[in-house]
């Protein structure tokens, strides 16, 4: 527990032991909430069956085995107990009153809560019974000793009047604050819920639906296999049960076929004894998952740079001598055998040359350039360009099933990866073939291409290597480094890759997030978030030259108010770096793709990491600019 809500908790026990009545308060399934000291010394109850969690029924089996309810027989004591529970469970009001076994006399008076549950008070009324008694006995004497025990009475009455007004106002903040905590817990970006030990949920947040689209939001009282659906069920059944043996757990798995990426949270819900079931919390970490293996493909091509980088310059320096000795030799009259040789040499040095090049493109700080793209345009592109590649016998298909709408992606870095897997396709199918290219959206979250052949498909080695750089099924005529180029490029913009076998022969996939791009070019209020002044006025001039309305703010935190209050922006134009902790790439990755555009500016080089994961996200434009450049920057044509 919190230390604040400890707090809260003491501070409403210490109020409640102020009240001399006897008072305990039961959820909805019987499990104790708060009881007050007076309880305890009024019953004799010992602590284990005062602490929050102890069963109704254990209580009852107490007083029963003490005499409170005078002489039980043993043999019925459990369907005393059964009696007892099943009508409390009704959770109806109730008010009655009872002789103890000490000859005491205890009202009770029960009344039920919102959400399930009841708080019930118990008072000792043996000196209001005391007078009735007296009244009864020598109702012919009414003397002043009668009317003073009706003053007493009066007053105690007065008393209980009190006692009950304060319990009404503990019931009241009771309820009050429920629905203050249910409310917080709808309003979280996350699924919490209750799950009890029969894989049935027992409270939900009512936010199933925002985590993983398509199941539904009211699941209280549904088995979890039918409210997560079979799949995402299997998927976190093991944690699950490990959760009801008392041990906790967080996880992440791929829920299908939303495709979203999903972090589990287990707790066991304990009580000294077997767990009552588990708490869970579930969110959805798609983006961040995007991002995290961007941020670590970058990492490890920083890696890989340090270690090929003097290499490289060694090699090159070898090459360089290698190109210039042999051009010598051509020039000189030599026998045909030896001038082969020479070409020969020649040719292997320049291929040398072009592995070099690869190499950096592995290597080097290679920056995506987000721009807005039109599908159907790229496709048609990419066919003229792909087709005279193929040999006679090769059949090119290609299959745009992407709206007609610009999305944001790096057109040249994905050209090249959709040309490297076409190249292979047409390598595999040896001459004669078909190649089919499927371009699709999956759940409005990626862009994914599609790569299949007719040829002989990929066996069990290139499976686990193929996106190894160096590997490569092709001998001398083939440098390894293709698939890993796919591989590198598509991790850096935080997409997936993945090769498998159909029927027909091999397939790649290639997953990219999806980004929308502004699709209206009309001038309309920008959101432009600047820390340094004079700068910041220089560009506003420049967004109003070219008919824009502009709002302004120096930080993330700013920047968030205003995109909350004012429905009509069109776009937001950031600085990377800003005053304050977080950068306009934390404000980039808080927007969704159904938000508004978002454009990035800096003055970082290339090859910082703040500037590489930013153009990951939104186009970068370096600074400084001119308004022409600003205005292609915008809204290119």
């Amino acid at each position: 527990m919190e230390p604040s809500a400890r707090k809260t908790q003491d501070m409403t026990v210490a109020g409640l032991n102020l009240i001399k009545q006897a008072l305990s308060i039961y959820d909805n399934e019987l499990k104790l909430v708060v009881a007050n000291a007076r309880f305890r010394e009024m019953f004799s109850i010992p602590r284990a069956l005062i602490q929050p969690g102890a069963a109704f029924s254990d209580t009852i089996r107490f007083l029963v085995e003490n005499g409170e309810y005078g002489y039980v027989p043993s043999d019925t004591i459990e369907d005393f107990i059964a009696e007892r529970v099943k009508r409390a469970l009704v959770f109806e009001p109730h008010y009655f009153e009872r002789q103890r076994a000490d000859g005491r006399w205890v009202s009770v008076e029960g009344s039920p809560l919102p959400q399930g549950g009841w708080v019930a008070v118990y008072t000792d009324i043996t000196s209001a019974k005391r007078q009735e008694a007296l009244l009864r006995s020598r109702s012919e004497e009414l003397s002043d000793q009668v009317l003073q025990h009706a003053e007493e009475l009066s007053a105690s009455n007065r008393a209980l009047e009190a006692t009950v007004q304060q319990l009404e106002e503990v019931k009241r903040q009771l309820t009050e604050s429920e629905a203050r905590m249910r409310l917080t817990a709808e309003m979280m970006p996350a699924h919490i819920a209750h799950i009890g030990p029969d894989r049935v949920y027992t409270y939900s947040n009512r936010r199933l639906s925002a985590v993983i689209p398509g199941r539904p939001s009211d699941i209280v009282g549904m088995h979890a296999s039918d409210a997560l659906g079979q799949s995402a069920f299997d998927a976190i059944k093991p944690h699950m049960d490990r959760a009801f043996q008392g041990k906790p757990s967080v996880f992440e798995f791929n829920e299908h076929p939303s495709t979203r990426r999903i972090r589990v949270a287990f707790t066991p819900d304990e009580n000294g004894h077997a767990p009552r079931g588990a708490y869970v919390l579930s969110m959805d970490v798609t983006e961040e998952t995007q991002a995290r293996v961007a941020l670590q493909q970058t990492r490890r091509r920083e890696i890989a740079a340090q270690m090929t980088s003097g290499l490289a310059h060694d090699f090159s320096n070898l090459l360089t001598i290698i190109l210039g000795t042999q051009s010598k030799l051509s020039k000189i009259s030599l026998p045909s055998d030896a001038q082969e040789l020479v070409e020969a040499t020649l040719g292997a040095a320049r291929r040398g040359g072009k592995l070099l090049d690869q190499l950096a493109n592995v290597t080097g700080p290679r920056v995506p350039r987000l721009e807005p793209t039109n599908m159907r345009a790229f496709l048609t592109d990419l066919e003229t360009l792909a087709k005279p590649t193929l040999a006679g016998g090769v059949t090119l298909v290609i299959e745009n099933k992407i709206p007609d709408e610009t999305v944001m992606i790096d057109p040249a870095m994905l050209q090249d990866s959709l040309v490297n897997l076409l190249l292979n396709a047409r390598d595999a199918c040896d001459g004669a073939g078909t190649i089919l290219l499927i371009a699709e959206l999956v759940q409005n979250t990626w862009v994914q291409f599609t790569v299949r052949d007719t040829g002989t498909g990929f066996g069990d080695e290139v499976l686990m290597r193929a996106l190894d750089p160096f590997f490569t099924t092709k001998g001398a005529k083939g440098s390894g480094l293709g698939l890993a180029m796919v591989y590198d490029m598509t991790k850096l913009v935080g997409g997936d890759i993945k090769l498998s076998n159909t029927n027909t022969g091999g397939q790649v996939r290639v997953r990219l997030p999806l980004r929308k791009a502004m699709q209206s070019t009309t001038p309309g209020l920008v959101l432009l978030v600047e820390d340094n002044p004079d700068l910041r006025g220089l560009i506003r001039d420049m967004l109003t030259d070219l008919h824009h309305t502009v709002i302004e703010a120096a930080s993330v935190e700013e920047a968030r108010i205003l995109l909350d209050q004012v429905p009509d922006i069109t776009l937001v134009l950031s600085d990377i770096s800003l005053e304050g902790d977080a950068t306009g790439v934390d404000l980039v990755r808080a927007l969704r793709n159904d938000a508004v555009p978002a454009y990035l500016m800096t003055s970082l080089p290339l090859s910082d990491p703040l500037y590489i994961e930013g153009a990951t996200r939104a186009p970068v434009l370096s600074k400084p600019f001119t308004m022409d450049q600003l205005d292609l920057f915008l809204h290119p044509r």
